[in-house]
Formats: C-alpha cells, structure tokens, sequence
C-alpha cells in the first residue's frame, strides 16, 4: 500500500495538496487524528485502497507519537511518505487576511501570529520526517506541479475521452478538441461498405489501406502526443477529443478507435460513439 502523509502550517497549501493526490486516485481522508493512524491504514488495506493520503495538523492531540506510527507502518510494509508544507510568516499572515478564515489554533485565545507560530512549534517534530515545500512564493498552479513531480504522479491522471460524431447533428457541446476527418475517403460511397460502421473489419480494412485515413492519424497522434502531457501539467483531469465526419458511423468511428488504442497505455481512455449510440440506445 502507498500512504501519503500530509502536514504543515495551516495556510501552506494541504489542500491543494490532498486535491492533487485525489485526482490522481489517492483515497484521502482530511484531518485525521494522529492517534487514528494505524487503524485507519489497516482499514483502508482491508478495503482494498492501494494508494491513500492522509492529512493530520496540529489540532491533533497525539502528534508526539506520530514519527513512532510511521516507522511502524514502514515496518509492515506499508510504502508511507510524509509531505511537508510550510511558509514564512508575512506570507501565512497575508493569506488569511485575503481569505478572511479562522486559523484552526485561534480559539486558543492567542492573535494571528500567535497561533501561526505556536502551530509551527507543535509540528516541529514533523517537519523533519518527509519532503518539505516552502510555498511561500507558490501560486497554487505551481505548488500542484511540484507536488506532482515530487511524488511522481504525473502520469497516468489523466481522462482521456475520444468521441465520434456527425456534423449533421452538430459539433458535441463538451468537446475539449474537435478534429475534422471529412477529408478523408468516404466508405459510405461504396454500397458493400455503407451498411458497416468503423468497427467493423471491411470499413477498417478499406481505412487501414487507404493513405489519406493513415496519415491523418500519423498527424493526430503526433499532435496529442506533444501536447497531452503539457494539458496534464496544467492540471487537467479530464479532456474530451471529438472526431466529425459527415454521418458518424465510418470515418470518425475508425479514427476514434484507432486514437484510443494508441493512447490507452499512457492514460484512462474512453471510447463513445454519439451517431452509433443513437441507432443502437
């Protein structure tokens, strides 16, 4: 199991943090008390969870015995990594100010600053055990980009929807990217062909020996290829490509396939078929 511990000073960006390591498919549980730790990796191993992050702050009554939790969980061989998330004063200072939020050490009857440093004080004996980011000059943009690097989910995160449809019936509301084939040759004028779809072997064959269908795939794939992992680091989970011929049911349907089955090692792919899915509900 793959256990992400996340801590720091209120303010820092845990967050941001647990968000990144959401969408990357981590099981996240926010502001667990320390003391909780183990039962709630047994239970989550149990459950089947192989990847987990857990955010535990100083409003935790057992934070002392958190560096012992953590050698005992490594022990059992339990993959736990600590995340550490920190930032100067000034900058915590200004951030609840802008945000007008209550710091979680303030009903303690102390100021701002009092509260911000007595925070860093009893995380003190965190800070130590794990990878630690000053996010003190961060936008939030970059830290979920560090975040990512350092824990090496960059890859895989990513959705990647490839849809076929007929511009007869419009260009799909939610496509991220809309590529034409229309200029590929066309099945639907050989009467053999026309009663097939794209998936069907005669139409792959008839587009797998033609040149125009083969280096407008070459083009496309190149073009995602280069561009995918730009779209990732900017933090997108989810981008749809739509694929239009004039009907739906040949070109596109083909193309659509073919991107899919090139991609589906590198990301979660789905394949939809709008003009298909309306023939056969």
């Amino acid at each position: 199991m793959q256990l992400v511990l996340v801590s720091g000073l209120s303010g820092s960006g845990k967050s941001i943090a647990l968000n990144v390591l959401e969408d990357a498919g981590y099981y996240c549980v926010d502001n667990l008390p320390a003391n909780l730790l183990l039962e709630t990796v047994d239970f989550l191993a149990d459950s089947g969870q192989e990847r987990a992050a857990v955010s535990i702050d100083a409003r935790s009554t057992a934070l002392p015995a958190l560096p012992e939790h953590i050698e005992q969980l490594r022990s059992r061989g339990v993959d736990c990594r600590v995340l550490y998330l920190e930032a100067a004063p000034g900058t915590l200072l200004r951030r609840f100010s802008e945000t007008r939020r209550r710091h979680p050490l303030a009903g303690l009857g102390l100021t701002l600053p009092e509260a911000i440093e007595r925070e860093r004080s009893l995380l003190s004996g965190i800070a130590p055990l794990g990878e630690r980011i000053d996010t003190s000059e961060l936008q939030p943009r970059v830290l979920q980009n560090w975040i990512r690097d350092l824990l090496a989910i960059g890859a895989g995160t990513l959705t990647l929807l490839f849809e076929s449809f007929s511009y007869k019936d419009g260009i799909p509301l939610d496509a991220d990217w809309v590529l034409d084939c229309r200029m590929v040759a066309n099945p639907h004028y050989d009467p053999q062909l026309r009663p097939f779809t794209g998936r069907d072997s005669p139409v792959i064959d008839y587009l797998r020996a033609d040149a125009s269908a083969q280096r407008w795939l070459e083009d496309m794939r190149a073009m995602l290829s280069r561009w995918l992992p730009e779209i990732v680091r900017e933090n997108r989970s989810y981008v749809s490509v739509a694929i239009g011929c004039t009907g739906g049911r040949h070109r596109s349907v083909y193309l659509a396939e073919q991107l899919a089955e090139s991609f589906r090692g590198e990301w979660r792919v789905l394949v939809r078929h709008r003009a298909l899915a309306k023939e056969n509900p």
